[in-house]
């Protein structure tokens, strides 16, 4: 009968908000991580921006002398685009017959779910491979030293404080130091981390080039997206279930008769960010200095 909700279209609905939902609580335990303001919202089309700044002081004024201007200088350094990724997923009815909708569907969901956030993730790691504030270190403890040093000097000579420092590193060279430390590592969003280590929360990533540490100020770190459920976005006939304050994803489950499958279709146009990319320490460990 038209119009009537069936209980195929309840199933789909719940598993469209269990995704969200999921995805929008593990982006809010990494945030918490990571000391990330709230998200900001972007409309289509815009493109972001990181900058570089730096101030030279005319302090040296003799007495009645006309005061000069310290140069200031604020210049644009890294342009990105915010590119919806398009994702899709499907399940046979063969592959539910064989194992059960709680592995073939519920278990896919969870590896999809998990495949979006490293994306979002590893996109981020290669801009910060491009930080400005680069140096050497003998050690990979005196690397983490120094680009703590560095970029804490940095938002210094630019007036801004820093509450907390993020230093990222790559996972194996983290467990070859931890080796000979007695640290706790902890995981979130399919991260793991350590909080305090030299007043510093560290990230381990494979996805870190080995030999290289880099840090940022928590308060450098900024999360645009755009809303999967947009105006606009919907005038093409899409309609994506989303969840919360904050529109991270979009998902959008149906069946195919035609097929026997069961397909999942996800959005997501978020992008990690970093104001300023002179503002990001890349520091390489050359124990053969």
């Amino acid at each position: 009968m038209a119009g009537v909700t069936k209980i195929a279209n309840i199933d789909a609905n719940v598993r469209e908000i269990d995704f969200v939902s999921r995805f929008g609580a593990n982006w809010e335990t990494l945030r918490a991580v990571l000391g990330i303001s709230r998200p900001i919202k972007k409309q289509l089309g815009t493109q972001l921006v990181s900058y570089s700044a730096s101030i030279t002081l005319e302090d040296s004024v003799g007495e009645g002398q006309t005061i000069p201007y310290s140069t200031a200088s604020v210049v644009e350094a890294a342009k990105a685009d915010i590119t919806i990724q398009k994702y899709l997923k499907g399940v046979t009815l063969e592959a539910v017959n064989k194992y059960g909708a709680a592995v073939a569907v519920q278990k896919t969901d969870e590896a999809l779910l998990n495949a979006i956030q490293n994306d979002i993730l590893s996109a981020f790691y290669t801009f910060l491979a491009t930080g400005q504030l680069t140096d050497t270190a003998t050690s990979f403890q005196m690397a983490i030293a120094k680009s703590i040093g560095l970029v804490k000097n940095k938002f210094q000579s630019m007036n801004k404080a820093v509450g907390k420092v993020v230093t990222f590193v790559n996972t194996l060279d983290a467990y070859e130091y931890l080796g000979a430390a007695n640290l706790t590592v902890q995981s979130s969003f399919g991260v793991d981390y350590i909080e305090s280590f030299m007043g510093a929360t560290v990230i381990l990533s494979d996805k870190i080039e080995s030999g290289t540490v880099i840090s940022l100020p928590a308060e450098n770190m900024v999360l645009y997206y755009v809303d999967p459920a947009d105006g606009e976005i919907g005038q093409l006939g899409l309609n994506y279930t989303v969840a919360g304050d904050t529109n991270l994803v979009g998902v959008h489950a149906e069946g195919s008769y035609r097929t026997a499958v069961g397909d999942v279709y996800a959005i997501c146009g978020m992008v990690l960010w970093a104001e300023y990319i002179d503002g990001i320490a890349v520091v390489s460990v050359n124990s053969g200095e």
